[in-house]
């Protein structure tokens, strides 16, 4: 799978390691220097306006999808190549799925979280194709790891369901996995447990 755009969804803060942003500003200039355009929520705070920046300065193609409400509130990246502003942040989501050939998080907060299990759950339905990763720096993303097995222990998930999340702390190898992914073939979606 050859990728022209890549969503990326991360935080609106740094966090409390230096290596989160140094991953964000590795990851913008890696996509830049495969000729990947980076697709993302639009700011210009935290690791969102890192992974932006590092995109920008290698000579990347950078689109921004941010709601009205939150350009308002001033953080809005005012150097993309192109920003969208939209009228919520259902349709933020939307648009910067549509635009996008895969998904990969870096660390963040709720709002990360959200966007990946809503991009993860549309996979699980069949509602896309795409490939999904995480970029697990210094271990973020380990205790996620650890739930989704749970729930496949505990009967609410189905292996192949918590396969369709990629993970790796090297941004080259998880490009490639994400190059080598394809969506699993799906008859039904839902199975009544009676049936079982």
């Amino acid at each position: 799978m050859t990728f022209k755009r890549l969503c990326v969804f991360c935080g609106a803060r740094h966090g409390s390691k230096p290596a989160y942003a140094a991953a964000a500003t590795a990851l913008g200039r890696t996509l830049a220097e495969r000729g990947i355009e980076l697709v993302y929520g639009g700011g210009n705070v935290g690791l969102m306006g890192v992974v932006a920046d590092g995109c920008m300065a290698a000579g990347g193609t950078v689109i921004g999808v941010i709601p009205e409400a939150m350009l308002e509130w001033e953080v809005g990246h005012q150097g993309l190549s192109r920003l969208e502003v939209v009228d919520s942040m259902h349709t933020r989501k939307a648009r910067m799925a549509e635009l996008s050939d895969g998904f990969i998080a870096l660390p963040g907060g709720l709002g990360t979280f959200e966007e990946l299990f809503e991009v993860l759950t549309w996979a699980q339905l069949g509602f896309h194709g795409k490939p999904i990763g995480l970029l697990d720096v210094d271990d973020y993303y380990a205790p996620l790891a650890r739930m989704l097995a749970n729930g496949v222990d505990e009967g609410f998930m189905k292996p192949e369901n918590a396969d369709l999340l990629l993970r790796s702390d090297d941004i080259d190898t998880l490009l490639g996995a994400m190059a080598q992914y394809r969506a699993p073939v799906r008859e039904r979606r839902i199975k009544n447990e009676q049936q079982l």
